[in-house]
């Protein structure tokens, strides 16, 4: 049984095309049957759209196999509370098309997601909300955000950035989040009645944004190099040996070739 990244992973994130080997690995999964997961923290589209592209491109996710943050958001913020959302565009216009109402007045919470030319300015704005007592919420907590072949800070950095400056804890909608797991095992278990994480191998690029996390909650990690990284040595050997990923490969093919 397997949880499944998205980007990195299932596709690359210059191109947004499948990855060697992914439209072969769903295609195996779901002629075998093999319960499985795909658990994204894209937040730029709604989930429908984004899962309908993943579909476009020859990857046969089925509805109750997706699951991304913004399907979890109204569980970390009511829609009654005011928010200073921070991210692209895109982003923002899907949280108000969500029924958030953006204020960057007074907000009750900060919500970070991914953006890769954050000013300034905006740091000081959001710092500045934090120290009068604003909620910190990322959509996720991922390492890197690669676009164009550069690495910028994920939304994991900028939330310690955050965190280390002005003393807010912060909570995560998205991976490694724990209630953002439990969601993606619960929905497994419709697949497969009484499954643990111990039953789960998890698949991704992002080795501390979501294979740690992950492992310490029992499941198996696999690191792929299709992504962030552009070769092991680049982050294995930063790692304490417990948090080492139990197996490494080039992308999804390397994978699907040694099944």
């Amino acid at each position: 049984m397997y949880f499944i990244d998205v980007q990195g992973t299932l596709i690359e994130d210059n191109t947004k095309l499948p990855t060697r080997g992914a439209v072969a690995f769903i295609d195996y999964l779901n002629a075998r049957q093999i319960p499985y997961m795909v658990i994204t923290n894209s937040t730029k589209n709604p989930s429908d759209e984004f899962l309908g592209y993943l579909n476009s491109i020859g990857l046969n996710i089925p509805r109750e196999h997706y699951l991304d943050p913004l399907m979890m958001l109204e569980g970390h913020i009511g829609k009654s509370q005011k928010i200073a959302a921070y991210g692209s565009e895109p982003f923002l216009e899907v949280v108000r098309s969500m029924g958030y109402r953006l204020e960057y007045t007074s907000p009750d919470v900060v919500l970070v997601a991914i953006k890769e030319n954050f000013q300034p300015d905006e740091y000081a704005q959001m710092i500045e909300f934090l120290l009068l007592g604003a909620a910190l919420v990322g959509m996720h907590e991922t390492t890197l955000y690669v676009k164009n072949h550069k690495r910028y800070p994920g939304v994991g950095a900028i939330l310690k950035m955050l965190e280390f400056a002005t003393s807010a804890p912060y909570t995560v909608v998205g991976k490694p989040s724990i209630p953002f797991f439990e969601e993606a095992l619960s929905r497994l278990s419709m697949q497969k009645a009484g499954v643990q994480f111990s039953d789960v191998t998890i698949i991704s690029d992002d080795v501390k944004g979501d294979l740690v996390g992950a492992q310490a909650l029992g499941m198996k990690g696999i690191f792929v190099l299709s992504g962030k990284y552009r070769n092991a040595d680049e982050i294995i050997p930063s790692l304490k040996p417990h948090d080492r990923p139990s197996e490494i490969y080039p992308d999804m093919q390397g994978i699907l070739e040694s099944l």
